[in-house]
């Protein structure tokens, strides 16, 4: 049987700072800014929690980018969730985006590319969304740890429209793998 390919399934972006995100038929990613009109597009963070806390830091958190995979799991346990609703910019289908190390490149349609920072940690506002949902998206792994399926954070390190239907390559980091923790 031959392997599915890695796709963008959606893409959203939003001018405010809204939970979910509306979908659009393109999104333009700037080097180093991340989407043309989205709020979180910056080289300081945005994120209102963050801002507060710092607004200095570096913004780790340009493109978030969510596995579509994650909406049949939440599906199976009574959860209707849709591409853009939880505030992702890019939704994907065929990676597993949260066994990715840090530092891996997400090519995305014709020449933008991300470079992963780390995974997103799902907050309350989840909750606001879809009552119980934030446990659905909560886990707990083998060990006990705590299991983020949120999806990632990235940075903007080449620019480029990225469309859904747009091919996802992967390219992984030199040297040892070090696995993807909150930003």
């Amino acid at each position: 049987m031959e392997a599915q390919p890695s796709v963008v399934v959606a893409v959203a972006r939003d001018e405010g700072h809204h939970f979910s995100k509306p979908l659009a038929d393109e999104v333009v990613l700037v080097a180093g800014w991340g989407i043309e009109g989205d709020a979180h597009a910056g080289t300081t963070v945005q994120h209102r929690s963050r801002v507060a806390r710092d607004p200095s830091q570096p913004n780790l958190r340009q493109v978030h980018l969510l596995h579509a995979e994650l909406f049949d799991e939440v599906a199976a346990a009574g959860f209707a969730v849709s591409p853009g609703d939880i505030g992702e910019n890019v939704t994907t289908r065929g990676i597993d985006l949260l066994g990715l190390p840090t530092g891996t490149v997400l090519h995305l349609g014709e020449s933008a590319s991300v470079r992963v920072t780390g995974l997103r940690n799902p907050c309350q506002q989840i909750n606001g969304f879809e009552p119980g949902l934030l446990k659905a998206v909560l886990g707990r792994d083998e060990d006990g740890s705590v299991e983020r399926k949120g999806g990632v954070m990235s940075v903007v390190l080449t620019g480029g429209a990225v469309r859904p239907g747009d091919a996802v390559r992967v390219e992984l980091p030199a040297g040892a793998p070090e696995p993807l923790q909150p930003v």
